[in-house]
């Protein structure tokens, strides 16, 4: 069943109650239900918070655990972190190296983490089957075996990857290569890392991820946008160049990124690395799990100019896409002669000829499962609306192998929302992949579809093919929408590369 049959049934069930509004967010003490389809605004601060730059290591111990952070107006919020506070450290590591990682679950719930993006074993994937249970550890060892890029890590529980996200547990994962190290693009202090996420936040300061079964259809979303864990904050920088690795870790909601005076600024990087070349762009759409490696020109303005990165209308958002808000603030303090010049080149990156795919798969990704409207109610227990979305018609189950690979093969997957009208960023674990084409919809690739990837953004009536060649990491990997309540809901597969 469609997303706009099922809301049409829905509505005259009990199940939906209309509320009205949504003046219920931090103004009220009230914590209810929203109606199915809403969205919620984001409320812009004063931005006089400085952004906190996360901890830059190598092999870390990380523990997931309850703990506290301050994210808004300085007041004490409980959040999920692998360290003391939300989130947590960037892992830097070269290309060749080994990871050796060290992985203390202290919460009182199942955890794992998955090493989002890169080509690993498929035992330290972090598939939904291997989890960690509460007080117990484990030890992630691996070879990085890939091209420079921005990777991250998160929790992969089935049923519990959406809450666990949206309380905190995520973190940035870098790797460089020679490659990028010849092009000295801008680094150290002029390399800012931007992890976005939005957050539903009430009176009390305390986080509280209950989405309604209206929520899982549209995904839940979060009246204050974070940067690196902080609500509004701003960052003082020169007049020159800077390189932004941004991530947008929040668990559905959209960010269409563009700077305040509409100026333009360079995509130098995707999810998988370096493009062949830049792309100047005015602005820039970057779904949940996606990754855009930006240069940003501060040379041109007065000392004391403020800029905001802010998030811009986009259509073909069902109930996003509407507002226009400013996530944080870029104040110009101080003049510096450092000349840079944008390479003409930045990597090399070759085509995969259609022509050597050996298997065409078509993914149905518009539908719905009826069998889950008896559960509709609260969702703080993701497991009673499995099978609310599906991929080809099922729901996912752990247990399940639903596509099976071979090692070395190279195949075309399409992701068909043609006859949908919800978005679905997709994720394929375990590989990258080169985005051919979109029809339907926007009908065209942006800046950041023009490299390698490992997400891709399938918006209402769109269909979208990719290409990959799988690696010999044999074993389960899982395919799914990266919208979190859509995957927790049951929009997941597993395929085995054999």
């Amino acid at each position: 069943m469609r997303r706009r049959h099922f809301l049409k049934l829905a509505s005259t069930t009990t199940a939906f109650t209309a509320i009205g509004g949504i003046g219920w967010l931090l103004q009220s003490c009230k914590k209810d239900k929203m109606d199915m389809g809403k969205s919620v605004s984001v409320l812009e601060g004063s931005f006089d918070t400085p952004l906190p730059i996360p901890a830059i290591v190598k092999n870390p111990s990380l523990t997931a655990k309850s703990t506290t952070a301050s994210i808004l107006n300085g007041k004490t919020t409980r959040v999920f972190g692998y360290h003391e506070s939300i989130l947590g450290p960037t892992i830097k590591m070269m290309n060749g190296e080994n990871a050796n990682i060290t992985f203390q679950n202290s919460l009182s719930e199942e955890t794992n983490i998955h090493w989002h993006g890169l080509l690993i074993p498929a035992s330290m994937d972090g598939h939904p089957e291997n989890i960690v249970q509460a007080g117990s550890s484990f030890n992630f060892n691996f070879q990085i075996n890939q091209r420079a890029g921005t990777y991250w890590y998160h929790p992969h529980p089935h049923g519990k990857t959406s809450h666990q996200v949206f309380m905190g547990l995520a973190g940035m994962f870098i790797v460089n290569d020679a490659e990028e190290a010849s092009l000295n693009l801008p680094d150290n202090d002029y390399e800012i890392p931007l992890v976005i996420q939005d957050k539903r936040i009430y009176s009390d300061y305390s986080l509280n991820y209950s989405p309604t079964s209206g929520e899982v259809m549209t995904g839940y979303f979060g009246q204050y946008v974070l940067v690196n864990g902080v609500y509004a904050p701003y960052s003082n920088v020169a007049k020159r160049f800077y390189r932004m690795r941004v991530l947008n870790g929040s668990t559905a909601r959209i960010y269409n990124l563009a700077l305040s005076d509409s100026a333009s600024f360079y995509v130098i990087g995707a999810d998988g690395g370096l493009l062949n070349t830049s792309e100047s762009v005015n602005s820039l759409l970057l779904a949940p799990g996606e990754r855009a490696d930006i240069l940003v020109n501060f040379s041109n303005y007065s000392l004391g100019t403020e800029i905001y990165l802010q998030s811009n209308t986009f259509s073909n958002g069902v109930v996003q896409g509407t507002q226009s808000f400013q996530i944080m603030k870029f104040t110009v303090s101080k003049s510096e002669t450092t000349p840079f010049t944008v390479p003409a080149t930045l990597s090399v990156i070759n085509p995969i000829p259609q022509t050597s795919a050996s298997k065409t798969r078509t993914f149905d990704i518009a539908g719905m499962d009826m069998g889950s409207m008896g559960n509709m109610g609260g969702m703080g227990n993701m497991g009673s609306m499995a099978g609310m979305h599906t991929i080809n018609g099922k729901s996912y189950d752990i247990n399940r192998i639903d596509e099976e690979v071979t090692a070395g093969s190279t195949e075309i997957w399409v992701f068909d929302n043609s006859m949908g009208d919800e978005i679905h960023p997709m994720h394929i674990h375990g590989v990258q992949f080169q985005v051919l084409d979109r029809t339907g919809g926007r009908n065209t690739l942006i800046a950041t579809e023009k490299g390698w990837k490992d997400t891709v953004l399938v918006m209402p009536q769109e269909k979208v093919r990719v290409i990959m060649t799988f690696p010999q990491n044999k074993g389960k990997f899982v395919l799914h929408c990266h919208n979190l309540e859509h995957e927790d809901s049951g929009m997941m597969l597993n395929f085995k590369i054999s």
